[in-house]
């Protein structure tokens, strides 16, 4: 019988439709009809092993459990007869036999599973008298606590670890009673996505770390929210209690996030009472930063900006807020300015392109085969990297081109090669595709490219997408120019991975210029920073700093201190941080999703889009009299009105400006790394994802500069000298270094990307 069919089955008297094959657990839940379990997830695999779901079945002679058990045709089912709730209550006080009694000490108590159905199923007097057993805790890292004597086994962890993740980092050891979850030897739980097992965890056994006895469920009211850090969308609830967001959920989206979030997103809220959060306006006199009231500081920027006019600059952080880029391009504009830019860590302006997905979020676990060109979509947008990990589950054949090797958690095809190869290889590919054009034309194919060619011309679903590493190389308009030349010659999707949350936001409310290079070439009379640390987002600290220096007045809207921003700016105003403000984003596949502020803002900070709208009336500017976010956002929607984003490049660029040197930086954006809230999240800085400032560099190239593992080198790009320690990192291909931007310690470094010289120390 096919899956589409359906059967008619009766449920404890009542007839209901469910899918031919369907389990029937997912037909009662359909159904609103309740049955007890632990173990089972909808979007885990099967286990059956808590038992607690067993129902009745006719002409069966034992219980069945409900979520292992396919319906049928015809088939009855009795969830409440006596034979079904003697098979429940004997189940739940097997669970209970050694689970502590410790409700009110438990993190869980109020939410917990066990409790809800221990009250239905449960005695209130146990017969059992022996002594329970008792498990020690394991400590497996920054996030995740563990009190592994409420374990009750349900294994939903495990194969979360297994099915959703990518990597089995947690698994079973022992039998029986003795059975213990652990990672058998110590050691942390490490990825992006680990935080959802807290939330799949049925008991208090896996509860958050930096949640541990801060506040009781009860006490705590949800919100709505966006996450703030990259282009997914991610939909969030926040748990907040006394003006204070305690603790960050999925909520439960299938079009987007479904029911997981990442790390980045989970724990980025710690970082709202960082000590480093800015909640009063500073002011820079002679050379010293002091406290202002908010009327002064103004004043002052009022001055500084109308002292600009035309020759004003704004550099926007991507994860501002639609409404907080449009009032910034209208006050720009007001000024006679025309110079705003998002793209902050773009490395090639050559060429204008609408940088989106170029399909849906959905669409990506439904490829058949994918490309993606300079992309650690892993962690750079990890609920990304799951739906094209599910993907490739089933099926979807997933090469990358990249500059240095990426930890999969898939079976997928490398080519590692050095960024000014990078051009080379998608050529390649291309002309095994049959493209032709300069560059294509003269290209080695061989079979691993001809390999990738044939399974996207042959795939009824392609895509081919641009990362992060791509839109910061100094050829991408290169890149994207081969790319758009192999996704016509193949039939695939072209698209494009954007960096921050808002950055396809940006770009529909003009929030986009002639590009950050053109901006910083020539340094402005003023400049309006918002949401940007230079020494961190952007592609060439050094420049930024150089320009920002020579600079008449830089006024910075920012919600942390920072010694990037103090030396290069004249006032910063404190501004709302996430969750304190309302807002829209717009994601990766165009969607716009709005957002009320969960907490009130922190000290004297204020919402960014008031700020701007005070200074447009300081400066007698029209149109900046909204009183409200909302209106704010109307007027922008029908600004972008119309406003189509295409992928392809407006011109081709063949040109390649990276030419092969004697050794090459890579400087990627670690994943706990890429904007100033997740840089002030303690627990996300503790975890081993949080990459510091070093050089790795494979064995063979440490060898011929008189390096090893530990020592300290000196680093030179641009005529910038900097000391790191030196890692050696096999994933590194020859020619290059790692040296990771956005972290301490590469503030005066040069473009992610370009020659640099290493020496001992």
């Amino acid at each position: 019988m096919s899956e589409d069919q359906t059967v008619t089955i009766e449920v404890d008297g009542r007839e209901i439709q469910a899918k031919a094959g369907q389990m029937l657990i997912d037909a009662t839940d359909a159904a609103g009809i309740n049955i007890p379990r632990f173990c089972y997830h909808k979007k885990l695999s099967v286990s059956a092993n808590c038992r607690m779901c067993l129902v009745e079945v006719a002409k069966v002679p034992k219980p069945l459990p409900a979520c292992a058990t396919p319906v049928a045709e015809g088939m009855k089912v009795q969830t409440r007869s006596p034979l079904a709730i003697a098979a429940q209550k004997g189940t739940m006080e097997f669970l209970l036999i050694n689970h502590p009694l410790d409700c009110p000490v438990c993190d869980q108590g109020g939410e917990c599973e066990l409790q809800d159905v221990a009250l239905g199923y449960g005695d209130d007097v146990s017969r059992f008298v022996e002594g329970k057993r008792v498990v020690m805790d394991k400590e497996i890292g920054p996030l995740i606590s563990t009190d592994l004597t409420r374990c009750i086994h349900c294994t939903r962890c495990v194969r979360f670890g297994a099915e959703i993740a990518g990597v089995r980092e947690l698994g079973a050891t022992g039998r029986g009673e003795h059975m213990t979850i652990g990672t058998y030897i110590e050691k942390s739980v490490d990825s992006e996505l680990s935080g959802n097992m807290i939330d799949v965890c049925p008991v208090g056994s896996l509860t958050s770390k930096p949640f541990r006895f801060r506040a009781r469920a009860w006490e705590l009211i949800q919100r709505d929210a966006i996450a703030p850090h990259d282009a997914v969308g991610s939909n969030l609830h926040l748990h907040v209690r006394r003006n204070e967001v305690m603790r960050v959920h999925p909520k439960e989206n299938d079009a987007v996030n479904e029911c997981w979030i990442s790390d980045r997103d989970r724990f980025s809220y710690t970082a709202l009472n960082s000590a480093e959060r800015l909640d009063t306006p500073l002011v820079k006199t002679r050379g010293e930063w002091k406290e202002s009231g908010w009327h002064e500081a103004l004043t002052r920027v009022a001055s500084g900006l109308k002292e600009a006019g035309s020759d004003l600059g704004v550099l926007a952080s991507p994860g501002c807020t639609v409404e907080e880029l449009h009032l910034a391009r209208k006050l720009a504009n007001g000024l006679g300015s025309e110079r705003i830019e998002t793209r902050l860590r773009q490395g090639d302006f050559r060429t204008a392109a609408g940088a989106w997905l170029g399909q849906s979020v959905t669409d990506l676990e439904r490829c058949s085969a994918a490309l993606l060109i300079g992309s650690n979509v892993r962690k750079e947008q990890p609920i990304f990297g799951h739906r094209l990990r599910k993907a490739a589950l089933e099926g979807c054949d997933v090469s990358f081109i990249n500059p240095l090797e990426l930890e999969m958690n898939y079976a997928a095809r490398q080519i590692v090669t050095p960024p000014a190869a990078m051009a080379g290889e998608v050529a390649a590919v291309a002309r095994a595709a049959g493209a032709a054009g300069p560059l294509i034309d003269q290209a080695e194919v061989t079979e691993r490219h001809q390999a990738i060619a044939e399974r996207l011309k042959a795939a009824p679903a392609a895509t081919l997408l641009l990362g992060n590493l791509a839109q910061a190389h100094p050829d991408y308009a290169v890149l994207l120019t081969l790319a758009s030349a192999l996704a016509k010659a193949t039939g695939a999707v072209l698209g494009q991975l954007p960096a921050g949350a808002n950055s396809v936001g940006a770009q529909l409310v003009g929030a986009v210029g002639d590009g950050l290079d053109a901006m910083l070439a020539q340094p402005a009379k003023g400049y309006l920073l918002m949401g940007v640390e230079p020494g961190y987002d952007l592609w060439d600290p050094a420049a930024a700093n150089a320009a920002l220096t020579q600079s008449g007045f830089v006024v910075a809207l920012s919600g942390f201190r920072s010694e990037s921003l103090e030396a290069v700016a004249d006032v910063i105003l404190p501004v709302s941080a996430f969750a304190e403000t309302s807002g829209t984003f717009v994601n990766a596949e165009g969607t716009w999703q709005s957002f009320a502020g969960a907490v009130s803002p922190k000290g004297e900070t204020r919402p960014a889009w008031k700020v701007l709208r005070v200074l447009g009336n300081l400066l007698d500017l029209q149109g900046f009299d909204h009183d409200s976010s909302e209106e704010v956002l109307a007027e922008a929607r029908q600004q972008a009105e119309g406003r189509q984003l295409d992928n392809a490049p407006a011109d081709a660029v063949t040109e390649c400006r990276l030419v092969d040197a004697a050794l090459t930086r890579i400087g990627d954006v670690p994943i706990y790394a890429v904007d100033a809230l997740v840089r002030h999240a303690a627990p996300l800085q503790k975890t081993r994802d949080a990459i510091a400032a070093a050089i790795y560099i494979n064995e063979s190239e440490a060898a011929k500069a008189g390096l090893t593992a530990g020592m300290q080198a000196a680093v030179t790009q641009n005529g910038t000298r900097v000391i790191l320690p030196v890692t050696i990192d096999p994933n590194i291909p020859n020619g290059c270094v790692r040296i990771p931007a956005g972290v301490a310690g590469t503030e005066q470094l040069g473009g992610q990307f370009g020659e640099v010289t290493l020496e001992k120390a």
